[in-house]
């Protein structure tokens, strides 16, 4: 990639685009995984792994220790050349058949291991959907139906996951319960706001302190209706694993790529190009539109308060925001966002803004997200536009006036990535 910039007056949504691609080049495993990596364990060594960077990361696992066993679930479309590691292709964000045979298969090779062995784990976002053990008297049409349950609540990433935690077999740390004795360093690409790794990917390596209990209080206070067999599930305890449980002792957790580092790279590159740039966070959570209100009011405020000669100011931020489904429209929390950014600047001048997944799919479109301007809303028209919003229908608007932003899998996942610029 070429460091000469688009012009930002000129070309705001390439120039836009240029900050997201650092974002995602930061965090690709080929570039960040080897920093973290121990020089190769003797004796016998096993990799697994799950989640949407999976494959990408076992392949630069190859790439610094040389040929390994092992096994890696990731989603359709994100397979890399692994050789002597299975790679598995499945379902995401509802889990399938395929993922739960693979999940199978993969608590069988770490239930054989002993003390001498060691387990290299490698965890992305998506892990979990593609690790699908479904908890005792659940199908996996239950567990299905409590992955669209939970995803169109509204809820945040967080409390998705302790459901799920508890709804399950390898969660919560019982992926290295299982690899006991054997040791197990795990490396984890962060999609979660606040980086804990209990949240990445359900933690199927780290313990937990929560409760069936705290799940049927998730369940009820975001009123999400769920099959007869979880709420018994539920009832009838989990296989989580505490904090501090022996069979953890062997287990060593580390976030090797985090949605700092890339809103950091983006920064840089920005400033390197004349911009002042401001960062809201990388953990920001809530409803997309809601979070796109206030960005609106944000971005206004500071086009207001510009002088002549101030150089162009990019807003960046990141996290994890959320949609409660209301209508039945294709759409994903960054192009939701983008659409309600655009119906509150209201046409502003010289204020363009880029709202993308860092894994390529937002929501479950293969649609990274959008970019948006101040010609957008007379594109689309501002009732088409509001009815589209209402009905949770972006992406389908986006297509229709050319402004998505498609990627491809970009085999990382470092979640969502905001950029607003004042030109």
């Amino acid at each position: 990639m070429t460091d000469v910039p688009p012009d930002p007056c000129r070309d705001a949504p390439a120039f836009l685009r240029r900050l997201f691609d650092r974002a995602v080049e930061a965090a690709d495993p080929m570039r960040s995984l080897a920093a973290h990596l121990p020089p190769r364990p003797a004796g016998r060594v096993v990799v697994v792994g799950a989640g949407k960077a999976s494959a990408r990361m076992a392949e630069a696992v190859l790439a610094a220790w040389g040929p390994c066993e092992g096994l890696v679930i990731t989603r359709y479309g994100h397979a890399r050349p692994c050789p002597g590691i299975e790679i598995v292709e499945a379902a995401h964000p509802v889990p399938d058949r395929a993922g739960v045979e693979a999940t199978a298969r993969m608590l069988d090779l770490l239930a054989g291991l002993g003390s001498g062995d060691f387990v290299l784990a490698l965890i992305s976002g998506g892990a979990s959907a593609l690790l699908c053990a479904p908890a005792a008297g659940m199908t996996l049409a239950d567990k299905q139906a409590v992955n669209a349950a939970l995803l169109a609540s509204g809820a945040p990433i967080g409390a998705m996951n302790t459901v799920r935690k508890h709804l399950s077999r390898v969660k919560g740390g019982q992926l290295a319960g299982t690899a006991w004795p054997a040791r197990m360093l795990c490396l984890m690409i962060s999609d979660v706001p606040g980086d804990d790794p209990a949240f990445i990917g359900s933690g199927p390596t780290v313990g937990d302190g929560s409760t069936p209990a705290d799940a049927r209080a998730i369940l009820d206070r975001w009123g999400i209706a769920v099959p007869t067999s979880a709420l018994c599930a539920l009832q009838g305890g989990s296989g989580v694993i505490a904090p501090g449980d022996p069979r953890l002792s062997q287990t060593e957790n580390r976030i090797m790529a985090a949605p700092a580092q890339s809103l950091a790279a983006a920064a840089d590159l920005a400033r390197s190009w004349g911009c002042a740039v401001e960062i809201l966070g990388d953990a920001l959570e809530g409803e997309a539109r809601e979070v796109a209100a206030d960005h609106a009011r944000l971005a206004l405020d500071r086009q207001a308060a510009r002088r002549p000669g101030d150089p162009p100011l990019v807003i960046l931020s990141g996290g994890e925001l959320t949609v409660t489904r209301q209508g039945d429209g294709i759409g994903g929390p960054n192009a939701e966002y983008a659409l309600a950014l655009a119906l509150g600047l209201k046409g502003a001048d010289r204020i363009h803004a880029l709202a993308c997944d860092t894994d390529g799919i937002d929501g479950a479109a293969e649609v990274a997200g959008a970019v948006i301007g101040p010609d957008t809303l007379a594109r689309a028209t501002p009732a088409a536009a509001r009815s589209a919003l209402a009905t949770n229908g972006s992406h389908d608007l986006f297509g229709r006036i050319g402004a998505q932003v498609v990627t491809g899998p970009t085999l990382t996942n470092v979640n969502d990535f905001r950029a607003i610029l004042i030109a």
